[in-house]
């Protein structure tokens, strides 16, 4: 049984998401503000948090960049409509998704469950040598699927899941391009849909983080109005 935290200083959607959660077969714990929640992840951390933004004492903003400090596990953002610029920030501080207020729980409880699975098969509980985990090795770039381990020039990269597939997708055959739809294919389950500026600010952010260990790093190259592709060279 999966651990969720739920993170809101609303107390009604913290009502209605953890009673669909745990009808869903969850293990939910639930927060009213980031600091009581940063708190209780420095006892144990869950699988998986689902955090509001704006909250009283510690907002989302500031709990995701302690979390990604010494974890990497799934974070998705709850936002408001307008939230268009902290989405964005977001995605850059290494969330791996967001839902809109007011969002459907259904497409929630699916977002869940694609980075779920995903994060399962990082952690190394998946087995066999397949074409998704094996080890990729182009040029400076080293990638380890089964440990979730990325290095560049023989220095760590940490990547969140979503960050870790799209340049395992690219990675996986350099030169050839991959679209933004292809890409959201390796990101997102079919019942999720995203929008290309989702798939951009995960590259942006996959970009910045190889910068701060090669501030030269160029091998993801941008094909305006086609998609992207991994250059070995």
């Amino acid at each position: 049984m999966s651990k969720i935290a739920l993170v809101d200083d609303d107390r009604n959607i913290l009502t209605s998401v953890s009673m669909t959660l745990e009808a869903e077969g969850f293990e939910v714990e639930t927060y009213n503000d980031g600091q009581q929640a940063f708190d209780a992840f420095n006892k144990k951390l869950p699988d998986m948090a689902v955090l509001d933004i704006k909250m009283p004492r510690m907002d989302g903003m500031d709990l995701l960049q302690r979390l990604r400090q010494k974890t990497s596990m799934p974070v998705i953002f709850l936002t408001s409509k307008d939230d268009e610029i902290d989405e964005v920030l977001g995605l850059r501080m290494g969330a791996d998704d967001y839902v809109k207020k007011p969002f459907s729980q259904r497409l929630l409880v699916e977002r869940i469950r694609a980075l779920l699975r995903r994060q399962d098969a990082m952690d190394g509980n998946v087995t066999g040598d397949t074409e998704d985990t094996k080890v990729i090795e182009r040029g400076e770039l080293r990638m380890d699927p089964l440990r979730h381990a990325v290095t560049w020039k023989g220095m760590d990269v940490s990547l969140t899941v979503t960050e870790f597939l799209l340049l395992q997708a690219l990675a996986q055959r350099p030169g050839f391009v991959k679209s933004r739809d292809q890409l959201m294919d390796v990101a997102y389950d079919d019942q999720v849909y995203v929008d290309d500026r989702t798939i951009d600010s995960h590259i942006k952010r996959l970009r910045k983080k190889l910068r701060m260990v090669d501030a030269e790093f160029s091998a993801i190259e941008t094909l305006y109005g086609i998609g992207y592709r991994y250059n070995e060279e």
